[in-house]
């Protein structure tokens, strides 16, 4: 199970960051752009540090408050989700 989650945050996270940086790509050129809500989508079912990688390394959406504070509060969350469960399936396991 553990490789699956692996291997399932490891892909949406470089899926991300390589979306940020077509986005990115695509504003410079004037071209049709990958929508916010798909971006911030894939924050939110795992993608989230890859999107914020892409913010900081290709220098985009860092002026919009959606993803300034946004993203790294999605972090925060999924930091405390995953703690959370991870302690209470270390509990289980002792009984």
């Amino acid at each position: 199970m553990i490789k699956i989650l692996t291997s399932y945050f490891l892909f949406l996270n470089l899926t991300a960051l390589f979306l940020m940086a077509s986005d990115k790509r695509k504003a410079q050129k004037g071209r049709w752009r990958i929508a916010e809500k798909t971006l911030f989508g894939f924050a939110l079912f795992g993608g989230s540090i890859g999107i914020f990688l892409g913010m900081y390394l290709f220098h985009h959406k860092t002026r919009k408050p959606l993803f300034r504070f946004g993203i790294p509060a999605v972090i925060l969350v999924q930091i405390f989700v995953v703690a959370f469960l991870l302690y209470h399936q270390n509990i289980g396991s002792f009984h």
